[in-house]
């Protein structure tokens, strides 16, 4: 890792945005061969806004529909000005979602990890009943569905990770939940031959939430770093956003399983040491690296799309300057740290 080079400029939220929303020749190749229009469930949670945005983007001739329950307007007004459509949805009201229209192409994002602990039907709802809901909804269109590595096992922290075809082992209810949506949309594949890509993604980085801005405020503030989870994959979020939409031509039955993640296996000390270079800081730690950690295998991802564009080092250097100038914050710590599924 390098030490902190000074950042050209400073990048506003809005140029973040546009940062993040940026398609690459591969992804209009993609949406080239789904006919017809698109419509993003869950769109206002952490990437979906800049996922629908890019969408738009890649494909303007097509329309983009963007569905939440819209707690923010501004997120739902500045979707609009991009040329995206929202509907207001509860997505866990059946018959609201029977009223949704009908598009040949899903990207699937709806779901709850933040407060499973203090939550844990509320968790079980959005992570599956929902899924069914939208399932049966869109039974005869491609759909891609958003999922997450915690539904494997802790892998040696000495190998590759997990692959896809690894069977999976949730620990906790959110793990378990998430394959339990996965598992509704298999059950759609199997019995109405619905189109499905399945992306297992961990973790994704914005400038206003992840690991690594996790890592960041811990080390600026000071607060010693917990060295239990001693390895991560991050990915930055526009590339994970390509990938997902890149997904849609693959959507078969039974379903294509693909993890979407950075393919290094990084240190949480080293990374925790490169922010305290660039902030001029000694990161402190707590406990020490187990043997095991959450990582996935991407090698799957690597033959099939082209490589993530955001190197780790930039990451590093923006999410270093973001928090320097103050820039805004989800406040929504990831918690990667945790190994008993407790978020």
């Amino acid at each position: 890792m390098r030490a902190r080079t000074p950042a050209e400029s400073s990048l506003t939220e809005s140029q973040l945005d546009d940062l993040l929303s940026t398609p690459r020749p591969e992804t209009a190749t993609a949406l080239a061969h789904c006919a017809g229009d698109i419509i993003v469930l869950g769109a206002g949670g952490k990437m979906g806004p800049t996922l629908a945005r890019m969408a738009a983007r890649a494909a303007p001739d097509r329309r983009v529909i963007a569905v939440s329950r819209w707690s923010s307007s501004t997120a739902e007004r500045a979707l609009n000005d991009a040329g995206v459509e929202t509907i207001r949805c509860d997505l866990l009201d059946s018959a609201a979602v029977s009223r949704l229209p009908v598009l040949p192409n899903v990207i699937f994002m709806a779901g709850q990890k933040f407060g499973t602990t203090g939550a844990p039907a509320m968790t079980w709802g959005m992570n599956v009943i929902v899924p069914a809901h939208c399932a049966e909804r869109y039974a005869d269109a491609r759909i891609v569905a958003f999922s997450t590595g915690n539904v494997y096992a802790l892998t040696p922290a000495s190998s590759h990770g997990s692959r896809e075809e690894d069977a999976p082992s949730p620990v906790g209810e959110y793990a378990a939940s998430c394959l339990g949506r996965e598992r509704v949309f298999e059950l759609y594949a199997e019995r109405r031959g619905t189109r499905v890509a399945i992306v297992r993604l961990n973790y994704a980085i914005d400038l206003r939430y992840g690991v690594l801005v996790d890592l960041a405020l811990r080390v600026r503030t000071g607060e010693p770093i917990p060295l239990e989870m001693g390895y991560v994959n991050v990915i930055w979020q526009g590339d994970a956003n390509r990938i997902a939409l890149e997904c849609l031509p693959h959507a078969s039955a039974p379903p294509f399983i693909v993890n979407v993640t950075g393919a290094e296996r990084l240190s949480v000390r080293a990374l925790a040491a490169a922010f305290g270079e660039r902030f001029g800081m000694t990161a402190r730690f707590s406990g020490a690296e187990r043997e095991d950690a959450l990582l996935s295998d991407t090698s799957r991802m690597r033959a099939t799309f082209a490589a993530p564009e955001m190197p780790l080092d930039d990451m590093l250097d923006r999410v270093a300057d973001w928090i320097e100038q103050g820039g805004s914050l989800l406040g929504k710590p990831t918690r990667f740290e945790a190994r008993d599924g407790r978020f």
